[in-house]
Protein backbone atom coordinates (compact mmCIF):
# COMPACT_ATOMS: atom_id res chain seq x y z
CA UNK A 1 0.00 0.00 0.00
CA UNK A 2 1.03 3.63 -0.56
CA UNK A 3 2.31 6.02 1.61
CA UNK A 4 0.42 8.73 2.44
CA UNK A 5 0.80 11.98 4.78
CA UNK A 6 -1.57 10.17 7.68
CA UNK A 7 0.82 7.02 8.07
CA UNK A 8 3.85 8.19 9.88
CA UNK A 9 3.33 5.98 12.65
CA UNK A 10 3.97 7.16 16.70
CA UNK A 11 6.70 9.59 17.06
CA UNK A 12 9.51 9.10 19.33
CA UNK A 13 8.39 9.10 23.26
CA UNK A 14 10.26 12.31 24.15
CA UNK A 15 8.81 13.79 21.01
CA UNK A 16 5.08 12.68 21.80
CA UNK A 17 2.63 16.09 22.34
CA UNK A 18 0.99 16.77 25.66
CA UNK A 19 -2.83 17.29 26.38
CA UNK A 20 -4.17 18.10 29.54
CA UNK A 21 -7.24 17.59 31.13
CA UNK A 22 -9.92 20.22 32.23
CA UNK A 23 -10.09 18.46 35.98
CA UNK A 24 -8.25 16.19 38.32
CA UNK A 25 -10.98 13.69 38.14
CA UNK A 26 -10.13 10.79 35.74
CA UNK A 27 -12.48 10.02 33.39
CA UNK A 28 -14.75 6.89 33.22
CA UNK A 29 -14.63 4.85 30.41
CA UNK A 30 -12.71 4.45 27.19
CA UNK A 31 -13.34 8.18 25.95
CA UNK A 32 -12.40 11.27 26.44
CA UNK A 33 -15.03 13.98 25.31
CA UNK A 34 -14.15 17.58 23.98
CA UNK A 35 -15.44 18.74 26.86
CA UNK A 36 -13.29 17.43 29.17
CA UNK A 37 -9.97 18.84 27.99
CA UNK A 38 -7.96 21.80 28.44
CA UNK A 39 -8.37 23.84 24.56
CA UNK A 40 -4.80 25.64 25.41
CA UNK A 41 -1.32 24.37 24.24
CA UNK A 42 -0.39 23.99 20.12
CA UNK A 43 -2.46 21.45 18.13
CA UNK A 44 -2.13 17.96 17.44
CA UNK A 45 -2.19 16.17 14.40
CA UNK A 46 -5.41 14.40 14.19
CA UNK A 47 -5.01 10.97 15.86
CA UNK A 48 -1.59 11.64 17.13
CA UNK A 49 -0.65 9.63 20.17
CA UNK A 50 -0.01 11.59 23.23
CA UNK A 51 0.79 11.79 26.67
CA UNK A 52 -2.27 12.59 29.03
CA UNK A 53 -1.76 14.51 31.89
CA UNK A 54 -4.62 15.92 34.56
CA UNK A 55 -5.09 19.60 35.83
CA UNK A 56 -2.51 19.24 37.98
CA UNK A 57 0.35 17.94 35.89
CA UNK A 58 0.36 14.72 36.42
CA UNK A 59 0.84 11.60 33.93
CA UNK A 60 -2.59 9.91 33.47
CA UNK A 61 -1.63 7.68 30.26
CA UNK A 62 -1.15 7.66 26.62
CA UNK A 63 -4.11 7.83 24.61
CA UNK A 64 -4.96 8.64 20.48
CA UNK A 65 -6.30 12.32 19.89
CA UNK A 66 -8.19 13.70 16.88
CA UNK A 67 -9.45 17.75 17.87
CA UNK A 68 -11.46 17.12 15.09
CA UNK A 69 -13.81 14.56 16.50
CA UNK A 70 -16.20 14.71 19.99
CA UNK A 71 -14.18 11.92 21.11
CA UNK A 72 -11.60 13.72 21.46
CA UNK A 73 -9.18 11.14 23.10
CA UNK A 74 -9.30 7.22 23.46
CA UNK A 75 -7.24 5.83 26.20
CA UNK A 76 -4.55 3.10 25.03
CA UNK A 77 -2.56 2.56 27.98
CA UNK A 78 -2.89 4.13 32.07
CA UNK A 79 -0.37 4.13 34.61
CA UNK A 80 3.66 3.96 33.49
CA UNK A 81 4.99 6.53 30.65
CA UNK A 82 6.67 3.50 28.75
CA UNK A 83 3.99 1.67 28.28
CA UNK A 84 3.81 3.47 24.42
CA UNK A 85 7.98 3.15 24.27
CA UNK A 86 7.44 0.33 21.79
CA UNK A 87 4.11 0.95 20.20
CA UNK A 88 4.01 -1.76 17.94
CA UNK A 89 4.64 -4.12 20.31
CA UNK A 90 2.27 -2.82 22.89
CA UNK A 91 -0.68 -3.29 19.91
CA UNK A 92 0.49 -7.10 19.12
CA UNK A 93 0.34 -7.48 23.40
CA UNK A 94 -3.37 -6.47 23.05
CA UNK A 95 -4.25 -8.39 19.96
CA UNK A 96 -2.67 -11.51 21.15
CA UNK A 97 -4.87 -11.09 24.48
CA UNK A 98 -7.79 -10.80 22.42
CA UNK A 99 -6.63 -13.89 19.91
CA UNK A 100 -6.26 -16.03 23.35
CA UNK A 101 -9.77 -15.30 24.50
CA UNK A 102 -11.35 -16.38 20.89
CA UNK A 103 -8.84 -19.30 19.86
CA UNK A 104 -8.02 -21.03 23.88
CA UNK A 105 -10.77 -19.81 26.08
CA UNK A 106 -13.74 -19.61 23.45
CA UNK A 107 -12.39 -22.22 20.89
CA UNK A 108 -14.12 -20.36 17.85
CA UNK A 109 -11.75 -21.81 15.46
CA UNK A 110 -12.74 -25.24 16.37
CA UNK A 111 -16.42 -24.75 15.02
CA UNK A 112 -15.98 -21.45 12.74
CA UNK A 113 -13.61 -19.35 10.40
CA UNK A 114 -15.41 -16.51 11.02
CA UNK A 115 -15.23 -14.36 14.45
CA UNK A 116 -14.24 -10.98 16.21
CA UNK A 117 -10.53 -10.75 16.51
CA UNK A 118 -11.26 -7.72 18.79
CA UNK A 119 -13.88 -5.64 19.64
CA UNK A 120 -12.76 -2.17 20.26
CA UNK A 121 -13.16 -1.01 23.74
CA UNK A 122 -14.19 -4.24 24.61
CA UNK A 123 -10.49 -5.67 24.10
CA UNK A 124 -9.24 -2.08 25.26
CA UNK A 125 -8.94 -0.87 21.52
CA UNK A 126 -11.26 1.82 21.38
CA UNK A 127 -11.86 2.68 17.57
CA UNK A 128 -10.40 -0.51 15.80
CA UNK A 129 -12.21 -3.74 15.04
CA UNK A 130 -10.74 -7.06 13.29
CA UNK A 131 -12.96 -9.80 12.27
CA UNK A 132 -11.58 -12.55 10.37
CA UNK A 133 -13.60 -13.82 7.76
CA UNK A 134 -11.89 -16.82 6.59
CA UNK A 135 -8.56 -15.97 5.31
CA UNK A 136 -9.08 -12.65 5.50
CA UNK A 137 -8.87 -10.10 8.16
CA UNK A 138 -10.94 -7.10 7.93
CA UNK A 139 -9.71 -3.69 9.87
CA UNK A 140 -12.46 -1.46 10.84
CA UNK A 141 -11.39 2.07 11.71
CA UNK A 142 -13.40 3.72 13.63
CA UNK A 143 -10.85 6.12 14.99
CA UNK A 144 -7.88 8.12 12.74
CA UNK A 145 -5.47 7.53 15.59
CA UNK A 146 -5.71 3.53 14.56
CA UNK A 147 -5.81 4.46 10.65
CA UNK A 148 -2.44 6.22 11.38
CA UNK A 149 -0.99 3.52 13.26
CA UNK A 150 -2.13 0.62 10.83
CA UNK A 151 1.41 -0.76 9.26
CA UNK A 152 1.66 -1.40 13.26
CA UNK A 153 -1.62 -2.75 13.38
CA UNK A 154 -1.22 -4.95 10.20
CA UNK A 155 1.90 -6.20 11.42
CA UNK A 156 0.98 -7.56 14.89
CA UNK A 157 -1.89 -9.26 12.68
CA UNK A 158 0.41 -10.74 10.11
CA UNK A 159 2.19 -12.01 13.36
CA UNK A 160 -0.51 -13.29 14.71
CA UNK A 161 -1.96 -14.91 11.97
CA UNK A 162 0.52 -15.38 8.91
CA UNK A 163 -2.24 -17.29 6.88
CA UNK A 164 -4.26 -14.20 6.79
CA UNK A 165 -4.43 -11.49 4.34
CA UNK A 166 -5.35 -7.67 6.12
CA UNK A 167 -7.45 -5.52 4.74
CA UNK A 168 -8.96 -2.02 6.00
CA UNK A 169 -12.10 0.24 5.94
CA UNK A 170 -13.28 2.84 7.46
CA UNK A 171 -17.17 2.84 8.23
CA UNK A 172 -19.29 6.01 6.47
CA UNK A 173 -19.92 6.94 9.88
CA UNK A 174 -16.34 7.53 10.72
CA UNK A 175 -15.95 9.14 7.40
CA UNK A 176 -17.99 12.17 8.77
CA UNK A 177 -16.82 11.93 12.69
CA UNK A 178 -13.19 11.41 12.21
CA UNK A 179 -11.85 14.17 9.71
CA UNK A 180 -10.28 11.66 7.31
CA UNK A 181 -8.80 12.85 3.90
CA UNK A 182 -10.29 11.82 0.77
CA UNK A 183 -6.56 10.06 0.20
CA UNK A 184 -7.62 8.25 2.95
CA UNK A 185 -10.98 6.77 1.63
CA UNK A 186 -9.58 6.18 -1.47
CA UNK A 187 -6.48 3.82 -0.14
CA UNK A 188 -8.80 1.82 2.55
CA UNK A 189 -11.42 1.17 -0.42
CA UNK A 190 -8.84 0.24 -3.17
CA UNK A 191 -7.97 -2.41 0.24
CA UNK A 192 -10.84 -3.65 0.68
CA UNK A 193 -13.80 -6.50 -1.22
CA UNK A 194 -11.57 -9.40 -0.84
CA UNK A 195 -13.48 -12.37 -2.10
CA UNK A 196 -13.90 -15.47 0.21
CA UNK A 197 -15.90 -17.86 1.85
CA UNK A 198 -17.05 -17.95 5.70
CA UNK A 199 -18.79 -21.07 7.23
CA UNK A 200 -20.23 -20.36 10.26
CA UNK A 201 -23.08 -22.95 11.91
CA UNK A 202 -22.26 -25.68 8.70
CA UNK A 203 -23.70 -22.87 6.53
CA UNK A 204 -20.80 -21.47 3.84
CA UNK A 205 -21.28 -17.51 2.70
CA UNK A 206 -19.49 -16.02 -0.09
CA UNK A 207 -18.12 -12.58 0.95
CA UNK A 208 -16.70 -9.40 0.17
CA UNK A 209 -14.15 -8.71 3.11
CA UNK A 210 -14.41 -5.11 4.17
CA UNK A 211 -17.11 -3.93 1.98
CA UNK A 212 -20.62 -3.80 1.74
CA UNK A 213 -22.17 -3.29 5.01
CA UNK A 214 -19.88 -3.45 8.45
CA UNK A 215 -16.89 -5.65 7.37
CA UNK A 216 -18.42 -7.42 5.16
CA UNK A 217 -20.64 -10.08 7.51
CA UNK A 218 -22.39 -9.83 10.96
CA UNK A 219 -20.18 -12.19 13.04
CA UNK A 220 -22.58 -10.95 16.25
CA UNK A 221 -25.52 -12.83 15.32
CA UNK A 222 -23.85 -16.27 14.91
CA UNK A 223 -25.43 -17.31 18.30
CA UNK A 224 -28.75 -15.73 18.03
CA UNK A 225 -29.08 -17.40 14.20
CA UNK A 226 -28.65 -20.42 15.59
CA UNK A 227 -30.92 -20.20 18.52
CA UNK A 228 -34.07 -18.62 16.50
CA UNK A 229 -32.84 -22.04 13.77
CA UNK A 230 -33.93 -24.25 16.68
CA UNK A 231 -37.13 -22.99 16.57
CA UNK A 232 -37.57 -23.32 12.82
CA UNK A 233 -38.14 -27.19 11.65
CA UNK A 234 -41.54 -27.81 10.19
CA UNK A 235 -42.69 -23.77 10.43
CA UNK A 236 -43.16 -21.13 8.19
CA UNK A 237 -40.88 -18.11 8.72
CA UNK A 238 -40.18 -14.43 7.64
CA UNK A 239 -36.66 -12.90 7.70
CA UNK A 240 -36.96 -8.97 7.60
CA UNK A 241 -34.18 -7.33 6.70
CA UNK A 242 -32.49 -10.01 5.96
CA UNK A 243 -28.94 -8.68 4.43
CA UNK A 244 -26.86 -12.05 3.22
CA UNK A 245 -29.26 -14.43 4.73
CA UNK A 246 -28.17 -15.29 7.89
CA UNK A 247 -30.87 -16.27 9.50
CA UNK A 248 -33.06 -17.30 6.92
CA UNK A 249 -30.19 -19.98 5.84
CA UNK A 250 -30.05 -21.24 9.49
CA UNK A 251 -33.47 -21.60 9.29
CA UNK A 252 -33.90 -23.67 5.81
CA UNK A 253 -31.06 -25.61 7.12
CA UNK A 254 -32.86 -26.75 9.95
CA UNK A 255 -35.83 -28.13 8.34
CA UNK A 256 -38.60 -24.86 8.01
CA UNK A 257 -41.15 -25.75 5.98
CA UNK A 258 -41.24 -22.57 4.42
CA UNK A 259 -38.88 -19.60 4.80
CA UNK A 260 -39.29 -16.24 2.68
CA UNK A 261 -36.44 -13.51 2.98
CA UNK A 262 -36.75 -9.58 2.56
CA UNK A 263 -34.58 -6.80 2.02
CA UNK A 264 -34.91 -3.77 0.32
CA UNK A 265 -30.61 -3.89 -0.43
CA UNK A 266 -30.88 -5.20 -4.23
CA UNK A 267 -26.81 -6.31 -3.60
CA UNK A 268 -26.71 -7.75 -0.06
CA UNK A 269 -30.04 -10.18 -1.89
CA UNK A 270 -27.71 -11.38 -4.63
CA UNK A 271 -25.40 -12.28 -2.01
CA UNK A 272 -27.63 -13.86 -0.27
CA UNK A 273 -29.40 -15.75 -3.23
CA UNK A 274 -25.96 -17.03 -4.19
CA UNK A 275 -25.30 -18.48 -0.42
CA UNK A 276 -28.82 -20.71 -0.78
CA UNK A 277 -27.44 -21.77 -4.08
CA UNK A 278 -23.91 -22.76 -2.55
CA UNK A 279 -25.78 -24.54 0.55
CA UNK A 280 -28.70 -25.99 -1.94
CA UNK A 281 -30.61 -24.34 0.29
CA UNK A 282 -34.94 -23.08 -0.74
CA UNK A 283 -35.47 -19.71 -0.03
CA UNK A 284 -37.78 -17.11 -1.30
CA UNK A 285 -36.06 -14.14 -1.80
CA UNK A 286 -38.17 -10.58 -1.90
CA UNK A 287 -37.13 -6.93 -3.12
CA UNK A 288 -38.92 -5.05 -0.68
CA UNK A 289 -39.76 -2.79 2.03
CA UNK A 290 -40.06 -4.39 5.57
CA UNK A 291 -42.85 -2.53 6.60
CA UNK A 292 -44.74 -2.90 3.27
CA UNK A 293 -44.52 -6.48 3.55
CA UNK A 294 -45.43 -6.61 7.22
CA UNK A 295 -48.62 -4.61 6.28
CA UNK A 296 -49.70 -7.25 3.36
CA UNK A 297 -49.01 -10.56 6.01
CA UNK A 298 -51.26 -8.78 8.17
CA UNK A 299 -53.90 -8.91 6.43
CA UNK A 300 -52.72 -12.57 4.58
CA UNK A 301 -54.73 -15.61 5.66
CA UNK A 302 -51.04 -17.13 5.65
CA UNK A 303 -49.19 -15.66 8.67
CA UNK A 304 -45.54 -16.94 9.97
CA UNK A 305 -44.71 -19.19 12.62
CA UNK A 306 -41.61 -17.24 13.32
CA UNK A 307 -40.60 -13.91 12.05
CA UNK A 308 -37.09 -11.83 12.33
CA UNK A 309 -37.00 -8.41 12.86
CA UNK A 310 -33.21 -7.45 12.43
CA UNK A 311 -32.98 -3.87 11.06
CA UNK A 312 -30.08 -1.43 9.75
CA UNK A 313 -29.03 1.10 12.85
CA UNK A 314 -31.91 3.01 13.23
CA UNK A 315 -30.96 5.60 15.95
CA UNK A 316 -27.04 6.78 14.30
CA UNK A 317 -26.80 9.83 16.49
CA UNK A 318 -28.53 11.51 19.21
CA UNK A 319 -30.37 13.63 17.19
CA UNK A 320 -32.00 10.51 15.57
CA UNK A 321 -33.19 8.86 19.15
CA UNK A 322 -36.80 10.31 19.53
CA UNK A 323 -37.51 9.62 15.67
CA UNK A 324 -35.96 6.63 15.98
CA UNK A 325 -37.34 4.67 18.67
CA UNK A 326 -41.25 5.43 17.24
CA UNK A 327 -39.58 3.47 13.74
CA UNK A 328 -38.46 0.91 16.13
CA UNK A 329 -42.11 1.15 17.49
CA UNK A 330 -43.83 0.89 14.49
CA UNK A 331 -41.65 -1.83 12.65
CA UNK A 332 -42.57 -4.16 16.05
CA UNK A 333 -46.20 -3.20 16.06
CA UNK A 334 -46.51 -4.51 12.64
CA UNK A 335 -44.81 -7.43 13.54
CA UNK A 336 -46.44 -8.89 16.35
CA UNK A 337 -49.47 -7.73 14.50
CA UNK A 338 -48.07 -10.02 11.75
CA UNK A 339 -47.06 -13.39 13.43
CA UNK A 340 -49.22 -16.59 13.96
CA UNK A 341 -51.16 -16.88 16.74
CA UNK A 342 -48.48 -19.02 19.12
CA UNK A 343 -45.95 -17.91 17.41
CA UNK A 344 -42.46 -16.24 17.77
CA UNK A 345 -40.64 -12.95 17.19
CA UNK A 346 -37.13 -12.17 17.32
CA UNK A 347 -36.77 -8.97 17.15
CA UNK A 348 -33.18 -6.49 17.56
CA UNK A 349 -31.90 -3.45 17.82
CA UNK A 350 -27.98 -2.78 16.96
CA UNK A 351 -28.08 1.06 18.14
CA UNK A 352 -26.09 1.76 20.70
CA UNK A 353 -27.65 4.65 22.32
CA UNK A 354 -30.62 2.66 22.68
CA UNK A 355 -30.67 0.97 26.20
CA UNK A 356 -31.82 -2.28 26.74
CA UNK A 357 -34.84 -1.08 29.45
CA UNK A 358 -35.49 1.29 26.95
CA UNK A 359 -35.42 -0.90 24.42
CA UNK A 360 -37.68 -3.58 26.25
CA UNK A 361 -40.28 -0.77 26.93
CA UNK A 362 -40.56 -0.49 23.32
CA UNK A 363 -41.15 -3.79 22.68
CA UNK A 364 -43.86 -4.41 25.06
CA UNK A 365 -46.10 -0.81 24.24
CA UNK A 366 -45.65 -2.10 20.46
CA UNK A 367 -46.88 -4.95 21.65
CA UNK A 368 -49.82 -3.69 23.21
CA UNK A 369 -50.34 -1.36 20.69
CA UNK A 370 -50.90 -4.56 18.10
CA UNK A 371 -53.13 -6.14 21.01
CA UNK A 372 -50.77 -8.96 21.23
CA UNK A 373 -50.03 -10.98 24.18
CA UNK A 374 -46.26 -11.52 24.36
CA UNK A 375 -43.98 -13.09 26.78
CA UNK A 376 -40.02 -12.98 26.46
CA UNK A 377 -38.96 -16.30 26.36
CA UNK A 378 -34.99 -14.96 26.13
CA UNK A 379 -33.08 -11.92 25.86
CA UNK A 380 -30.36 -12.13 23.08
CA UNK A 381 -27.21 -10.37 22.45
CA UNK A 382 -23.38 -10.62 20.55
CA UNK A 383 -21.75 -13.46 20.78
CA UNK A 384 -18.77 -13.82 23.59
CA UNK A 385 -16.29 -12.93 20.70
CA UNK A 386 -17.69 -9.49 21.44
CA UNK A 387 -16.89 -8.68 25.04
CA UNK A 388 -18.47 -5.36 26.78
CA UNK A 389 -16.90 -3.30 29.25
CA UNK A 390 -18.85 -2.68 32.30
CA UNK A 391 -18.40 1.47 32.29
CA UNK A 392 -18.55 1.47 28.65
CA UNK A 393 -22.66 0.69 28.05
CA UNK A 394 -22.33 1.01 24.57
CA UNK A 395 -20.24 -2.09 23.98
CA UNK A 396 -23.85 -3.79 24.47
CA UNK A 397 -25.08 -2.35 21.67
CA UNK A 398 -26.90 -5.44 20.15
CA UNK A 399 -29.83 -5.95 22.06
CA UNK A 400 -32.39 -8.65 21.17
CA UNK A 401 -35.48 -10.80 22.52
CA UNK A 402 -36.86 -13.78 21.69
CA UNK A 403 -40.81 -13.74 22.31
CA UNK A 404 -43.98 -15.89 22.53
CA UNK A 405 -46.79 -13.96 20.84
CA UNK A 406 -50.65 -15.22 21.49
Amino acid sequence: MDQDSNRKGAPRADERPRVRLESDEIARGPWVFGRQVELSGPPVAGGELVEVYDRSDRFLGHALCNEASDIRLRWLARGRKTDLDRPREFLERLLRNADRLRRKTLRLHERTNTYRVAHAEGDDLPGLIVDRLNDVLVCEHHALGFWRLRDDVEAALRAIYPECAVVHRIPASARRSEGYSDRDLALADASSGRETVIEENGVRYPVAAGAGHKTGWFCDQRDNRATVASFCAGRDVLDLCCNAGGFALNAAKAGARSVRAVDLDEVVLERAHAAAQLNQLRIDFTHADAFDVLRAVSSSTTRPNVLVVDPHKIIATKNDYEAGLYKYGDLNTLAFKAVREGGLVATFSCSGLLQEPAFFGMLFQSARRAGREVRLLSVLQAGPDHPQRPDFARSRYLKGALLAVD
